[in-house]
């Protein structure tokens, strides 16, 4: 590679950080999908979170809406888990940025199998006034393809986690009216791994230098040729990051007793800005390395930080906000709900890196999301005075479009189908399941491209379980 001598190392160092900078923009993508995590209650589970903010009849009103704590009495303690198994397969193509077939299968089952946990207490302060303490997941999600599937350019592994602590409080205004608050501390959490496609970072800088008129086209094709001799398709590195942050958001709600029997409830999250702060580590083959060692090169790379080494980056990211109407009616022996939840994707709408290392540029990516709604319809039969039973139906729209989806996160509009049972051991002690399945629409992928200028396109077919477990012990 000693003839390798372009005379532009501003051009070499965009066109070298290109698959850094990709690498650390597309996992933030994936912390802004559709995963957001509604599981925090096997009670609600069971009927499809139908009445989740006005039915009352779980501590998990903490979190899904402080005003309704007015329903506990004395103190309560509940545990919930949810086992989420989730399914997703890809079929289609993928070709790079020569318009080359990428070599590798569909990545087998990205699926995986997570538990989310809930922890929830609530105490009764006074005739008028509880507080309560919630440890929830809301957002959430976990990806695994094969390390050598045709996709591995747009995403390999992607391990993506938020946690929030609750403290939430009520007071009832008048005996049919009850207003509650929270404050929301939320640690979020990413882990991260896709390829790095050297053989198209060094075909883009030398194709790059002949478009600016830097070369002739003559010196490019062999310039392209001496290169894709000594770094030929499939030389590829492994780009792996990691980053977390806190963030901090508030809730307001409020609880109106409109009959004895009906309820209606609206709760407002507010976003909750992170910044997330993480380190790359980067791995490349031997022929890369040599070529990078190189004086001709080394001279195009000029002082400082090198390409392709570990570095600290930051991004900001929001979490968004979510409006929730909520209504519930009981009777003596069932009760059934409505609820309808609007979330605001749409302030998600481009993801700005920056990068310790001055050889790697700001980069900025668009996704233009758009808001989504989850709506759900369902309720409860008592059997007896020990015995309930469940059911419900959901639809959960999705935010993003064939055109922006991601690999990472291949979501689409999603329908549920819920059962539940509720059992009370004794007066104090109530033990809940529940189950939903979700069939989800195929998630069309337009033609996704990685920062390398991969490009993928094609579908992927998914489909999910969940279960979850709860006891609440009321004292």
């Amino acid at each position: 590679m000693s003839k390798l001598n372009l005379p532009t190392r501003p051009l070499a160092i965009a066109a070298l950080s290109l698959a850094i900078a990709g690498a650390l923009v597309a996992p933030q993508a994936a912390n802004a999908s559709a995963f957001q995590l509604k599981e925090n209650s096997a009670a609600a589970l069971g009927r499809a979170f139908a009445g989740s903010a006005a039915a009352g009849d779980d501590a998990s009103v903490i979190v899904n809406n402080p005003a309704a704590m007015s329903l506990l009495k004395g103190n309560v303690v509940q545990a919930d888990v949810t086992g989420i198994n989730f399914s997703t397969k890809f079929h289609g193509t993928a070709t790079d940025a020569q318009g080359r077939p990428i070599s590798g299968g569909n990545g087998g089952d990205a699926g995986t199998t997570i538990p989310v946990p809930a922890l929830y207490f609530a105490t009764q302060v006074s005739d008028r006034v509880h507080i309560g303490l919630g440890l929830t997941a809301p957002f959430g999600f976990k990806t695994d393809y094969d390390s050598d599937w045709k996709g591995r350019y747009n995403g390999i592994k992607s391990d993506f986690k938020s946690f929030d602590a609750t403290l939430s409080a009520s007071f009832d205004v008048t005996d049919t009216f009850a207003i509650g608050a929270s404050f929301i501390a939320q640690k979020t959490s990413a882990e991260l791994t896709s390829a790095i496609n050297y053989n198209t970072v060094g075909l883009g800088l030398i194709q790059g230098a002949a478009a600016a008129g830097e070369i002739s086209p003559l010196v490019a094709r062999a310039l392209a040729q001496q290169y894709a001799t000594v770094v030929p398709p499939g030389s590829d590195g492994i780009a792996r990051i990691k980053g977390d942050d806190w963030g901090y958001g508030w809730q307001l709600g409020g609880l109106w007793r409109l009959t004895d029997a009906d309820r209606l409830a609206l709760n407002y999250r507010s976003k909750i800005k992170h910044t997330l702060e993480g380190t790359g580590n980067f791995t490349m083959p031997s022929n890369v390395t040599a070529v990078l060692s190189n004086p001709a090169v080394g001279a195009l790379l000029g002082s400082g930080q090198p390409p392709f080494t570990h570095t600290n980056g930051s991004a900001g990211f929001t979490t968004p906000a979510v409006a929730t109407a909520s209504y519930w009616h009981q009777a003596s022996k069932f009760g059934w709900g409505i609820d309808a939840s609007w979330t605001k994707w749409d302030s998600f709408k481009d993801l700005t890196v920056n990068f310790e290392n001055p050889n790697q540029p700001q980069s900025t990516e668009h996704f233009g999301w758009h808001n989504s709604w989850f709506v759900s319809v369902g309720g409860e039969y008592y059997l007896s005075d020990k015995l309930t039973l469940r059911g419900g139906v959901a639809i959960d729209t999705t935010p993003t479009e064939d055109q922006t989806r991601d690999v990472r996160v291949p979501d689409s509009t999603r329908k549920w189908l819920a059962f539940g049972l509720g059992y009370k051991a004794t007066d104090r002690l109530e033990l809940n399941a529940g189950f939903a399945h979700i069939f989800v629409n195929k998630a069309h992928i337009a033609g996704g491209e990685s920062a390398t200028l991969d490009r993928i396109a094609g579908e992927s077919d998914d489909k999910g379980n969940l279960l979850s477990v709860s006891a609440k012990y009321a004292f």
